[in-house]
């Protein structure tokens, strides 16, 4: 039996889970409050091009990614590069693209080159990543890697990317970033191979959005929720201008941290655990910049002083004539949600990372700056903390019979990016279908 479902919120998840419903026979309306869908995926106008606001890559091992993209038929957009990585440490700038570079990297002995070695190869080939959830980040790399390695290497990292709340996250974590990377590694013949679709997510989404209306799905923007309640056999979405409308079924795919307010009928151990959820934020500044700073696609930084978390070029994947001939460069901070940073206003963050810039790169100058913008984020990154799947990971069905939950928060096994988005959004359709149908009461799940 098909249902009319409400999903509440127009990202890449929204938007393939409506997808997949639809292919189910459901009547599906995709609610999505800002003014176009995409969510993280959304893009920015950057010296009059078009580009994504936050940085995206798509690796040779994203099967569910790449199967959306040959399915909306972009596949023949979507190009290979292969790229070089930079490491910045001790306010030098090292190349490590290669196994040679690697032995020859001057921070480390060869003692700790072969520790550190010996931890990614270990964590690629874990499989039982929920033992790692009982396990502190910290004790699990400073075990395998040595205590110099983890303060020369691993800590600086841990730290860009989670701030203090590195001694909350288990080492489910980083075995989630390892395994994607090894496993691009291992699709790419052990080079460095990155993808990017022409034109970068706003072809990407005006090509969705066209596709889900010939599935006759609606998406409809501007639609501000403000509410969401179970009435019985329906469950009812108010929103921000006063209207309110039904449906059967309503999915709700914004962050853990949003679902309490929305939806205050769900019981108290239900929203206790959405509250365990713990989300790190991001701050992204994009800057197109006359000429590039470097031949690095990522350079990952262990020096404490410098304020962002990496320096991400994107025209060493993407043909700079798409911008012009100029370059555009991403200078990511990932933050906590009590960060003071958050209150830095555009001219300070701008002032604070181009001086950082002008120190890292001498061949820089302000000068080179055409434009400089900056987006924020609060909710993007659900943290793996310790027994995390069994305390924290929101349970898809509520304890009320028309009300569901399918996040990035349910992404337990990997790290967010697109591809575990839209694997998400795959998997959960499978898992839904026949409670989408059922008319029997829920049981809360907690």
């Amino acid at each position: 039996m098909s249902s009319r479902i409400g999903i509440v919120g127009g990202g890449a998840l929204g938007m393939t889970l409506a997808l997949r419903l639809r292919e189910q026979g459901h009547d599906v309306v995709v609610l999505e409050g800002a003014r176009a869908p995409g969510g993280l995926a959304a893009s920015q106008q950057i010296g009059g091009y078009t580009w994504d606001r936050f940085y995206h890559v798509i690796l040779q091992s994203d099967s569910e990614l790449v199967g959306l993209l040959r399915e909306l038929g972009l596949d023949d957009r979507l190009h290979w590069s292969v790229t070089r990585t930079g490491f910045y440490t001790d306010g030098v700038l090292y190349s490590l693209s290669t196994s040679l570079e690697f032995l020859m990297f001057p921070p480390l002995s060869l003692i700790d080159k072969m520790r550190l070695a010996g931890t990614i190869m270990y964590a690629s080939r874990v499989r039982d990543w929920k033992k790692l959830e009982k396990i502190p980040v910290a004790t699990w790399l400073e075990r395998l890697s040595g205590k110099r390695t983890f303060e020369r290497i691993w800590l600086p990292l841990l730290k860009s990317k989670l701030g203090e709340n590195y001694r909350i996250a288990s080492a489910a974590f980083i075995w989630a970033i390892i395994a994607r990377m090894y496993a691009a590694r291992r699709s790419g013949l052990k080079r460095e191979m990155f993808g990017y679709v022409d034109g970068g997510y706003a072809t990407v989404l005006a090509r969705f959005e066209n596709y889900l209306e010939e599935k006759q799905i609606e998406v409809r923007t501007g639609a501000q929720v403000t509410g969401v309640r179970d009435i019985g056999s329906e469950a009812e979405i108010s929103f921000a201008d006063g209207s309110t409308t039904r449906f059967d079924r309503v999915i709700l795919t914004v962050p853990a941290s949003r679902i309490p307010a929305l939806c205050p009928q769900l019981s108290t151990a239900e929203q206790e655990r959405l509250g365990l959820v713990v989300y790190q934020g991001v701050l992204c500044a994009s800057m197109l910049i006359k000429k590039p700073l470097a031949t690095y696609y990522v350079t990952n930084i262990t020096d404490g002083w410098v304020p962002f978390t990496g320096v991400i070029e994107m025209t060493t994947l993407v043909d700079k004539e798409r911008f012009g001939g100029n370059s555009l460069v991403y200078l990511p901070r990932y933050l906590a949600q009590d960060d003071p940073f958050w209150k830095a206003t555009d001219d300070e963050v701008r002032e604070t990372f181009l001086a950082a810039i002008e120190k890292m790169y001498p061949a820089f100058t302000r000068d080179d700056v055409l434009e400089f913008r900056i987006a924020r984020a609060r909710d993007v990154l659900a943290i793996s903390t310790l027994d995390y799947s069994a305390a924290a990971l929101p349970a898809a069905r509520t304890s009320l019979a028309n009300v569901f939950v399918v996040n990035s928060a349910q992404i337990a096994s990997g790290t967010l990016n697109l591809n575990e988005t839209v694997g998400l959004a795959n998997r959960q359709a499978a898992t839904l279908a026949p409670l989408l149908e059922s008319r029997e009461p829920a049981v809360a799940h907690v």
